[in-house]
C-alpha cells in the first residue's frame, strides 16, 4: 500500500482550507434562532439541498461498505442503492404534507397527525438508533479510512475526524452542514469518478473484469429460495427501509426541510434522486475492480472493507490520491455532521422545548449547540463497541435498518394515505414494533444459545430480510386493527395532512410547485433505475 506524498498532502491541505472558509463564512453570518441553526434558516435552494441529501447519505461507511459489496459476493445489496426512486417520492408524495404542517422535525409531524405521545416514541427512539446506527458505523468506518489513507492509528484517526466535525457543526449548525456538504458531493465525486475510469482502464475495461469474475458474479437477482437474498423478500424489504430512510427519517427529511419553498425543496428532492445514481458506479464498480486485481494477483487486502482505499492507493497519481483521500475524508465528516444536527434538532425541539416550552430563541440554540457536543462524547466512547464488528459493513447496517424501519414507515404511510388512522393505533404500533426489534437484534446476538428449531432460534435466525417483510405487515395490520377498534381522529387531526382531506386552495399551491421539467427528470431517472436492475442481471 502506497502511502501519501507532498502533492497529495498539499491537495488535501488546500481542500481543507476552502472547508474551513466555507464554515468561518457561514458562522460570521449566522443568527441565534432555533429556525436559522437547525434548518438554515429555510432559505436554502435546491442544488444546496439536493446536494445535502446525497451527501449525508454518502458516508465514509457507504462507500468502504459498498466498495466492500463489490468486493465480496454480496452484489444483491445493490438494490438499497438504486432507491432513486423512493427519493422522488420524498419530493413528490411527503413533502407537501410536511410542509402543509410547517414542521421541524418527523416527530413534531407525528404530533400534528396524531398525538404528542406519537412524538416523545420517535424522538427517543430516533436518537438512540442514530447513536447505535449512523453514528457508530460512521465514526468505525471512518477510523478504517484514516488509518489507511494516512497510515496513522485507527484512534488518533477516529478522534481526530470526530472532534473536527464537531467543531463546525456545534458552532455553524445546519446552514455549516448544508454548505459544506455540497463542496464534500463535489469533491467526492469527482475523486471517485476518477477512481473508476483508470481502475475501469487499468483491468482492461468492462467486459475485461467481468470475464476475470464471472458474469453470475454480477447478477444482483439471486432465486427465490436463496438461503442469503431471496429476491422477492430482497425487493419488498428494501422498499420498506427505503421509504422509512427517505421519506420519513430526521436525517435526510431535513435537508429537504431547509428549502425556501415547496417547489425548491422537490427540486432538491429530484436533483438527489439524480446524485444517488451515482453510487453504483462510483463505489460499487471500484469494489469489483479491486477484486478482479486480487483475482489476477496484482493485489491484495484482507478484508473486503479495505477495498476502496487499497485501490485508490495503489492506482491513482500523486496529487488526485489526495484529492479522493480527501473526498473519502468529506464523506466521514459530511455524514457525522448531519446525524450530529439531527441528533440535536430532535433533542431541543422534539424533547427540551416540549418540557420547558418558554425558552428563549438564544438559548435552545445553546441547548442544541450543548446537545451536539454530548453526541460527539458518545459517538467517541461507543468507538471501541463497533471495532468489534465483524463481516461486511454495509450488510450489517442494512440487517439493523431492517428491524428499526417497519413500524415507521407503517405508521407515516397509513397515517398520511388514510384518514381514519387514529393516535391510538400509531402509539401501540410504534411501541410494539420498538419493543420487537429489540427482541429481534438480541435474539439475533445469541441465536447459538438457543436449540435449532426451537421459537427463540427460529426468530434469531430467519433470514432478515423474510422477517422485515412479515414484521411490517404485521405493523399495518396492527395499525388498521387498533384504529378500526378506537374513535376515528378529529379534523384538526387530519386536516391536510391525510389525502383524502386536502382543501383545493392547497391542491393547486401544490399544482403550481412544479413545472413538466420536474416531471420529465423524474421519469429519467425510473428509466435509469430500470436500466442498472437489468444491466445488472448475470447476462
Amino acid at each position: 500500500m502506497q502511502m501519501l506524498d507532498t502533492f497529495d498532502w498539499i491537495t488535501i491541505s488546500l481542500y481543507f482550507l476552502i472547508l474551513l472558509g466555507i464554515a468561518v463564512w457561514v458562522i460570521r453570518k449566522k443568527r441565534d434562532n432555533t429556525e436559522d441553526y437547525f434548518l438554515a434558516g429555510r432559505n436554502v435552494g435546491w442544488f444546496v439541498v439536493g446536494a445535502s441529501i446525497f451527501a449525508s447519505n454518502i458516508g465514509s461507511e457507504h462507500v468502504v461498505g459498498l466498495a466492500g459489496t463489490g468486493a465480496s459476493n454480496k452484489l444483491p445489496m445493490l438494490i438499497y442503492e438504486i432507491h432513486a426512486w423512493i427519493v422522488l417520492l420524498l419530493g413528490w408524495v411527503f413533502l407537501p404534507f410536511y410542509s402543509r404542517a410547517g414542521v421541524f422535525t418527523m416527530p413534531e409531524f407525528l404530533e400534528k397527525r396524531f398525538d404528542a405521545r406519537s412524538r416523545w416514541i420517535l424522538s427517543v427512539f430516533s436518537i438512540v438508533a442514530y447513536v447505535l446506527t449512523k453514528i457508530s458505523v460512521t465514526i468505525y468506518a471512518g477510523g478504517v479510512v484514516v488509518s489507511a489513507l494516512l497510515g496513522i492509528d485507527f484512534w488518533t484517526g477516529a478522534i481526530a475526524t470526530v472532534v473536527l466535525t464537531g467543531i463546525y457543526t456545534v458552532l455553524g449548525g445546519m446552514r455549516a452542514v448544508v454548505y459544506t456538504e455540497t463542496l464534500q458531493a463535489i469533491v467526492l465525486v469527482l475523486g471517485a469518478a476518477a477512481l473508476t475510469f483508470i481502475g475501469l482502464d487499468h483491468v482492461g475495461g468492462w467486459e475485461s473484469m467481468k470475464e476475470t469474475v464471472t458474469p453470475e458474479y454480477l447478477n444482483m437477482w439471486r432465486s427465490a429460495s436463496d438461503p442469503d437474498f431471496p429476491w422477492p423478500w430482497l425487493v419488498i424489504s428494501s422498499t420498506i427501509v427505503g421509504i422509512w430512510y427517505w421519506c420519513t427519517d430526521q436525517y435526510i427529511v431535513q435537508r429537504a426541510l431547509t428549502a425556501k419553498n415547496l417547489k425548491e425543496a422537490r427540486r432538491g428532492t429530484i436533483f438527489g434522486a439524480l446524485l444517488k445514481l451515482m453510487p453504483v458506479f462510483l463505489f460499487l464498480i471500484p469494489g469489483v475492480i479491486a477484486l478482479t486485481l486480487k483475482m489476477r494477483g496484482e493485489l491484495h487486502w484482507d478484508s473486503p472493507d479495505q477495498a476502496f482505499p487499497m485501490l485508490m492507493s495503489n492506482l491513482l497519481p500523486s496529487g488526485l490520491r489526495g484529492l479522493v483521500a480527501a473526498g473519502l475524508l468529506a464523506a466521514l465528516m459530511s455524514s457525522l455532521a448531519s446525524v450530529f444536527n439531527s441528533c440535536s434538532t430532535l433533542f431541543t425541539v422534539d424533547i427540551y422545548k416540549k418540557l420547558k416550552p418558554n425558552t428563549p430563541e438564544k438559548k435552545l440554540v445553546r441547548t442544541g449547540q450543548v446537545a451536539t457536543a454530548i453526541v460527539v462524547v458518545i459517538g467517541i466512547i461507543w468507538i471501541p463497541i463497533m471495532s468489534n464488528i465483524s463481516g461486511v459493513l454495509y450488510e450489517y447496517l442494512q440487517s439493523v435498518q431492517s428491524y428499526i424501519a417497519p413500524p415507521i414507515a407503517a405508521v407515516f404511510l397509513l397515517g398520511i394515505f388514510h384518514k381514519r388512522i387514529n393516535a391510538q393505533g400509531a402509539y401501540i404500533t410504534l411501541i410494539t414494533g420498538f419493543v420487537i426489534a429489540a427482541l429481534r437484534i438480541g435474539l439475533e446476538l445469541a441465536k447459538d444459545s438457543f436449540a435449532p428449531g426451537s421459537l427463540w432460534h427460529t426468530l434469531g435466525a430467519t433470514n432478515f430480510l423474510i422477517f422485515a417483510s412479515w414484521f411490517f405487515l404485521f405493523c399495518i395490520g396492527l395499525l388498521v386493527t387498533v384504529s378500526l377498534l378506537t374513535p376515528a381522529p378529529s379534523e384538526a387531526q387530519i386536516r391536510n395532512l391525510t389525502y383524502g382531506t386536502i382543501t383545493a386552495e392547497e391542491k393547486q399551491r401544490n399544482k403550481n410547485s412544479y413545472n413538466w421539467k420536474d416531471i420529465v427528470v423524474s421519469i429519467i431517472i425510473v428509466a435509469i433505475v430500470i436500466g442498472v436492475m437489468i444491466t445488472f442481471n448475470g447476462d
